[in-house]
């Protein structure tokens, strides 16, 4: 066995040792990043490109609002199988609520940041890109209906407004490039250590996590308005935040934190803590985390093959008597920008869960917040 396949099967075992237990073989899908803009088109990435702004990482190339066939095509893949029950798989969308307003800001001279509803976003780029877009919201609330896309609550949107702000003020040339093409992409650096700037809830000082209160209960809000139900779990942008904020989630109904299984725990002022978490843990506030322990990236490029990789994976959760949470992004599913990209996606996560229900026949489907009441209602 080589080093590389010894590190893996360790570290399977390893993130798996902790946790709620279950003799049930339950599979979790959780895919961050919907109902955000980060590139709005092929023709933005080719400006952007020629103004200067590299592409950092495959999210910069090609990841776009989903689009209705990219939704079509998710659904007809998770509807290929069942499991025992007859449920088809689901994906469970860690999604944002509301984007840039690109139009009022542009209209005012760039001086202020505003943003906008989701719904409003696909109303737009349904008029922009009719193809594309047209009938692609109603799509997210017929899988809704379907049980097959069940949205939770990502954020309100997904960029660091302090970073975002002191950038409008300067003028930064990569914001105001992307901004110009209706885009949030190809920002290179924050101006600090400990911020990222797609990540809405890094911070400097920790006083900064004041701020957040009001971002979190209009996001949650626009989250009903938007999806047309509460969410009830929450996962960060970059799947970094202090637990100082999960006060505010808790008095908005969040009772789910998706975390990782090592989270280095950012105190300000560049000062960490390592935490540990699992499956099942619980806060001083009494919600629960659920910890993803499969990564599924079939459209990154690692020298992996991700199908058998991710099999293994959740084959070690199985054997720990643990739920299989499925870590993914919304980018491999795109195919706006480049339809082969999608194709690729898609045709893995087809063959992932055909040989799941031929492996597992007595695998259960199941959203993320469903599997959080049921490791809650289990621990009563």
């Amino acid at each position: 066995m080589s080093l590389i396949k010894i590190k893996n099967n360790i570290t399977n075992n390893l993130k798996n040792i902790y946790g709620w237990k279950t003799d049930r073989k339950i599979v979790v899908f959780s895919v961050d990043d919907y109902g955000n803009v980060r590139v709005d088109s092929k023709e933005a990435r080719d400006q952007m490109n020629k103004q200067g702004l590299k592409i950092m990482n495959r999210f910069d190339a090609l990841d776009t609002l989903e689009t209705r066939e990219d939704l079509e095509a998710s659904y007809e893949v998770l509807s290929s199988v069942k499991d025992k029950t007859g449920r088809h798989a689901v994906f469970t969308p860690f999604a944002l609520s509301c984007n840039i307003d690109f139009e009022k800001m542009a209209d005012e001279g760039y001086e202020n940041y505003y943003y906008e509803l989701l719904s409003d976003t696909f109303k737009k780029l349904s008029e922009k890109y009719p193809k594309a877009y047209s009938g692609a919201y109603d799509l997210i609330m017929e899988g809704i209906k379907e049980e097959i896309f069940l949205p939770q609550f990502h954020g309100r949107e997904h960029l660091n407004l302090k970073v975002f702000e002191e950038k409008l003020k300067k003028r930064d040339h990569e914001l105001m490039t992307a901004l110009e093409n209706r885009s949030f992409t190809s920002i290179s650096m924050s101006g600090y250590s400990t911020i990222s700037t797609a990540a809405a809830f890094d911070f400097w000082e920790f006083e900064e996590n004041e701020k957040f209160d009001k971002i979190i209960r209009e996001g949650l809000t626009a989250f009903k308005k938007v999806y047309g139900y509460s969410s009830n779990h929450f996962n960060a942008p970059a799947g970094r935040e202090h637990p100082i904020i999960h006060n505010t989630l808790n008095k908005c109904g969040v009772e789910y934190i998706d975390t990782p299984f090592i989270k280095k725990e950012h105190q300000g002022k560049g000062k960490y803590k390592t935490i540990i978490n699992y499956t099942g843990k619980q806060n001083r506030l009494g919600q629960t985390f659920l910890v993803r322990n499969v990564v599924f990236e079939p459209t990154e490029k690692r020298n992996i093959d991700w199908v058998p990789y991710t099999l293994k994976q959740i084959e070690a959760a199985f054997r720990w008597k643990r739920p299989a949470i499925i870590s993914s992004h919304r980018v491999n599913f795109c195919g706006f920008i480049e339809e082969k990209n999608r194709l690729k996606g898609l045709e893995a996560v087809r063959k992932l869960l055909h040989e799941i229900v031929k492996r597992w026949p007595e695998v259960e489907f199941m959203a993320a917040n469903e599997l959080g009441d049921l490791v809650v209602g289990d621990k009563k």
